[in-house]
């Protein structure tokens, strides 16, 4: 065997032992890149926090437009399901025309659906409007998360993805307090309307640190155009997908109907529901920087690994039947679910967006996003059926078994796609 053959190992080697000597040999990230992740996440949290704000005033919504509570759940799909349909065209024009031209258009599409869901007098109307909402977002999305990362070296994106699940985390905290406050004392309608000036302050951002073209200020990229021929790589690219659209599934579809159990059948406000499930989502946020690092330095297998036992876990605990729904036990099988799914946004992000040239970013984003968003859609969707009938704890039960089915049956087996070693192979260098 060549001394040139030897020349990877020696490299990660010495990685190894500059990080355990604590220095670090990877790439200096310019300040403009964390001003760039810093306006693209404001906006890929806004996407993030309408799902949570919206969740909770749809009691009120079912009854200040005379609807049943299990047909709310189409207020949620509609809004998923556009999305998903934009996502595959929208990070097409990413990489044709631009992250901050896609950003900027999907911005106000966002903010024309909100004012029509707030002025809406019909359901009807509240659907189309949501159909809107959603289109924007599918532009956003991917041109949010392109130019997140642009700025990064592939030895660093777990950090910056990191910060970008952590921001899910607290829209995930603020959307549902938010939510509850504003339907309590103004009413459902403000909730859409909260939605507008933070849309302003997100596009202002985007304009001001994200440049026109991306491409003119990244570093090499050989190495990753070399990537894209590699037979992995649409491997990876899928198994990242398909773990995305399951952790979106069992969050939202667990976050939906657990609003509508503590709200309809324990007698929670809307604000006491929402408040009940702050405890996820401040783990979700703090799992996921954690994540970034873990990612980084021993790649993305085994934080996926970690994410889908911990959330599996939690949910098969609350899924026994007898187990309480809504009082302070109810907090303890919540920490491995909040954690376990804090755990996964970051390490499937890193796993497809390392394995595809940066100049296709923006299609990479899209079909993460869509797996995200499908999955959306279906958690929603199924919890929807669940409610069709009458909604005990033994409904809820049963709903938060098949989540657990999910996260250990599917989930795991796809983790072990993705890859077991550290930042070195993750990011080879050009040739």
């Amino acid at each position: 065997m060549s001394s040139s053959s030897h020349a990877p190992a020696r490299r990660r080697s010495r990685g190894r032992r500059s990080r355990a000597a604590g220095t670090d040999d990877r790439p200096a990230v310019p300040r403009a890149a964390w001003t760039r992740l810093a306006a693209c996440t404001a906006a890929a949290a806004l996407l993030q926090l309408d799902g949570t704000l919206i969740t909770v005033a749809l009691p009120k919504v079912a009854d200040g437009l005379r609807v049943s509570g299990g047909s709310t759940s189409v207020v949620l799909s509609a809004y998923f399901g556009a999305y998903a349909l934009l996502l595959i065209p929208g990070g097409e024009f990413v990489d044709r025309f631009g992250a901050r031209r896609l950003a900027l258009s999907g911005l106000a599409l966002f903010a024309l659906g909100a004012v029509a869901g707030a002025l809406s007098q019909t359901f009807p109307e509240l659907i189309i409007a949501r159909i809107v909402q959603g289109a924007g977002a599918g532009l956003v999305s991917p041109a949010a998360l392109a130019g997140a990362v642009s700025g990064f070296p592939p030895e660093r994106r777990g950090a910056a993805l990191g910060i970008w699940g952590a921001s899910a985390g607290t829209s995930n905290l603020i959307g549902p307090l938010l939510g509850g406050l504003l339907t309590v004392t103004l009413g459902w309608r403000a909730d859409w309307w909260a939605l507008v000036p933070l849309t302003l302050a997100a596009a202002i951002a985007v304009a001001r640190a994200v440049p026109a073209n991306l491409h003119d200020d990244r570093g090499a990229t050989g190495g990753a155009a070399a990537r894209e021929a590699s037979p992995g790589a649409h491997r990876i690219v899928a198994a990242a997908t398909l773990i995305a659209g399951l952790t979106f599934a069992v969050m939202i579809g667990a976050f939906y109907i657990a609003e509508q159990y503590l709200q309809r059948t324990a007698h929670f406000s809307a604000l006491g529901a929402s408040s009940a499930l702050v405890i996820v989502a401040l783990l979700v946020g703090g799992a996921a920087p954690l994540a970034g690092r873990l990612v980084d330095s021993r790649g993305e297998r085994l934080a996926t690994v970690l994410g889908f036992l911990g959330a599996g876990i939690g949910l098969v605990v609350l899924g026994l039947p007898g187990v309480p729904l809504s009082n302070l036990f109810t907090v303890l099988p919540l920490i491995p679910v909040g954690l376990g799914l804090g755990m996964l946004f970051v390490p499937v992000s890193r796993a497809a967006l390392n394995a595809t040239p940066e100049a296709s970013h923006g299609r990479t984003s899209a079909l993460l996003s869509a797996g995200r968003l499908l999955g959306a859609a279906v958690g929603a969707g199924l919890a929807g059926i669940a409610l069709s009938g009458s909604l005990t704890a033994s409904v809820v039960h049963q709903t938060l078994l098949v989540g657990a089915g999910i996260c250990l049956v599917i989930g795991l087996p796809g983790a072990l796609c993705l890859r077991p070693g550290g930042a070195s192979e993750a990011a080879p260098a050009a040739a």
